[in-house]
């Protein structure tokens, strides 16, 4: 790695005599200005303007220790010289007092990036230098690089796809560089004001539709084709920031079908992973998907869709940036808005080592909240997404900004620079933009993984009941002494309202009513956290749940997140009632209620929200329609969604279907719907006998 010093100044001695528009110092000053200005604007600088100020110091470090060794200079110019280098020092001290953690960065001794030597290099060839090899050649040994390696993993699916094909053939792009009146200039501040000043719509034009049609038979609406289509017509990287409720993870894997982008990566939080999957099996079923879960032992390397969460990533790193991948999604991208964070730097070395082979792989970034707390929070999407480096645009935006023929100087120049960012593929709507295109109400399922001890013990609990049933079932056949040829659905009955009616009386045990119960409380810290998710993505959530253990702990887990919040209880007075509904409405800061499924079901008026979360399922589908009437309502303009937690490969998911078909039944029977409708029995009964008799046809095809 090629280091600024004394070496590095002697081989500069052919500079050019310093005038005013030549040479090194008109390059320092334009830098040592930006940095004031960013300082007296913020109060502090961000990283670019750090690496700015870093080589600016080593510069005016090397070019006073020129003037001192050169006995060639005649005196007046080195006079000269060194009044203007002591000059920008000054202008530097000022800045260094507005923000003291700029001090480190002159000393000596301190270390020197690779951004900052990159810069360096840079001032010095803009500045006419004739450069030594080893001053132009750096290797960049970025952070990401250094992960560490020791927590890596190779699970026994990858290395069986790496050796059934050991010759991934590269795609060899030439390096894009584009020179032009903009090189000099520092870039991405300027791009992030033109955000802070508002302006058009921030969306891309996209094409018209012209299919809704999907692989799984599914009927896209009109938003979520355009998106489609632009990924068919060539575009590749995308910043989709559709509010939560428009089908962003259907546009993803649509888009990945369109441009044959697999096998595609995709990167989400954990509470989310097991949707992702169901996902792919709804939209692109022909799609193979594979959950990576810790060590990745059971993944299967070969599948289409390889999904993974962020707190695993780190171990997978190290494959997954040699795999092969031809696209990649980062949902919930705010995530690696911090620079220095595990995740980011995991997130940012695969996607870079995605980009360096494939050459033009599919990129997109989902969240609908890409600014956290300042236009700042953009800088890690835009670099995931290849829109800049650590330094400057890269060669695609660069070449939109010089097209325009302006500068930062130019008082036109931020609109035009953030429509420019836009077309690189920023897509915003919000539900109240495609309110057409979306049913007025609808429940939305996010299947959830209880991946812990708890979770472990209701799965174990719900196979001895089931073991329970059959044996009981086998009893009943036996005592009649014929057995059908396949299975009796009147005995199956039979067993499941017996077991029902006993649970009823039963305070204990594994029956169904106490592993719903069980269920409720492992769910409780996953839904609470994908409602914080959502509140800071769409505003006012409301929450339900049926048992106040839950309400406590996704109470808990809102204050710990910093999330304010209010409530509707049983127990609760018409005033404490009627001060929690105002509080909700009429308070910004207030972002969740919690409710009571009971007590907050029925004659109260939520709709200041459009997003209920169901943490917990009711016993009836009339209880669950009551609780998100109480956001969808007369007055309610936009779309209502539901999002119904389900604790995946439990009796939840069967429940839920249940529920739906009792609201099938009130169609049919109110609303002359022709929905197909089971036959009636309650929910606890057609959820055991939908247990047994998934048990007793495993066993008959064993």
């Amino acid at each position: 790695m090629a280091q600024p010093g004394r070496n590095g100044a002697n081989s500069r001695a052919k500079r050019r005599r310093p005038l005013d528009e030549e040479g090194i110092i008109p390059i320092l000053a334009r830098a040592v200005r930006e940095v004031e200005n960013a300082v007296n604007r913020d109060g502090k600088v961000n990283a670019t303007n750090r690496t700015k100020f870093h080589a600016a110091g080593l510069l005016i470090r090397e070019e006073k220790q020129r003037m001192a060794e050169d006995k060639s200079i005649p005196q007046k110019e080195r006079e000269d010289v060194n009044k203007r280098l002591d000059g920008l020092a000054m202008i530097m001290v000022k800045s260094l007092a507005k923000d003291q953690s700029l001090g480190s960065l002159l000393d000596p001794n301190a270390p020197v990036s690779a951004a900052t030597q990159k810069l360096r290099r840079d001032m010095l060839l803009a500045s006419g230098q004739e450069l030594d090899i080893d001053d132009i050649l750096i290797v960049d040994e970025s952070p990401a690089d250094a992960l560490d390696k020791s927590k890596s993993v190779l699970p026994p699916s990858v290395r069986r796809a790496e050796l059934a094909n050991p010759f991934l053939t590269p795609v060899f792009v030439p390096s894009a560089r584009v020179t032009g009146r903009l090189q000099n200039w520092e870039l991405i501040d300027p791009l992030f004001r033109a955000f802070e000043q508002g302006g058009q719509a921030a969306s891309m034009e996209l094409p018209e539709a012209r299919n809704l049609q999907t692989p799984g038979g599914m009927e896209l609406m009109r938003h979520q084709a355009r998106f489609v289509e632009s990924a068919k017509a060539g575009h590749r990287s995308y910043l989709l920031a559709d509010e939560p409720g428009l089908g962003k993870t259907a546009q993803a894997l649509l888009a990945a079908e369109a441009t044959k982008s697999f096998p595609l990566l995709v990167v989400v939080p954990n509470v989310v992973k097991r949707n992702w999957e169901r996902e792919v099996d709804r939209w692109i079923p022909h799609r193979a998907a594979s959950v990576v879960h810790g060590d990745g032992d059971d993944l299967d390397a070969f599948a289409d869709v390889i999904i993974i969460n962020y707190d695993i990533l780190e171990r997978h790193a190290g494959w997954a940036s040699r795999f092969g991948f031809a696209g990649m999604v980062v949902d919930e991208a705010h995530f690696i808005k911090n620079r220095d964070s595990q995740r980011s730097l995991n997130v940012q070395k695969i996607a870079s080592a995605i980009r360096s082979r494939h050459g033009n792989p599919l990129l997109i970034a989902l969240t609908g909240t890409p600014l956290i707390n300042e236009v700042e929070d953009f800088r890690m999407i835009w670099k995931f997404l290849g829109w800049i480096d650590d330094e400057k645009p890269t060669a695609a935006l660069m070449s939109k900004l010089e097209a325009l023929g302006l500068s930062p100087a130019d008082s036109g120049f931020f609109p035009e620079a953030r429509q420019c960012v836009i077309d690189m593929g920023i897509v915003r709507r919000r539900k109240e933009d495609v309110a057409k295109d979306i049913p007025a109400r609808r429940v939305a399922d996010i299947p959830v993984e209880l991946d812990d001890e708890f979770g472990r013990s209701i799965r174990e609990s719900e196979a001895l009941l089931m073991q329970r049933l059959v044996e009981r079932y086998d009893r009943i056949i036996a005592g009649r002494g014929d057995r059908p040829t396949g299975i009796d659905e009147d005995i199956v009955r039979l067993v499941a309202h017996s077991e029902v009616e006993e649970s009823k009386s039963s305070e204990t045990g594994d029956n169904v009513f106490s592993m719903v119960r069980r269920i409720g409380q492992a769910k409780a810290t996953l839904a609470a956290d994908y409602t914080a998710q959502l509140a800071a993505n769409v505003g006012k959530v409301v929450f339900f749940a049926k048992h106040i253990d839950v309400m406590d702990t996704a109470e808990a887990h809102f204050a710990k997140a910093g999330i304010k919040t209010t409530s509707i209880r049983g127990d609760q007075s018409a005033t404490a009632r009627t001060a929690a509904i105002d509080d909700f409405t009429n308070d910004p800061d207030v972002k969740v209620i919690v409710c009571s499924l009971t007590a907050a079901g029925v004659g109260i008026n939520l709709q200041v929200s459009s997003n209920v979360v169901l943490a917990e399922l009711s016993w009836t589908s009339a209880e669950q329609t009551q609780a998100i009437d109480r956001v969808h309502r007369i007055g309610q303009e936009l779309p209502v969604t539901a999002w119904r937690i389900l604790a995946a490969q439990t009796i939840d998911s069967r429940i839920a279907d249940l529920i739906d078909s009792k609201a099938g039944l009130a169609a049919r029977a109110l609303d002359g719907n022709d929905s197909e409708v089971e036959q009636s029995e309650s929910v606890q009964t057609a959820a055991l006998m939908a247990l047994l008799t998934d048990a007793l046809t495993a066993r008959i095809n064993d």
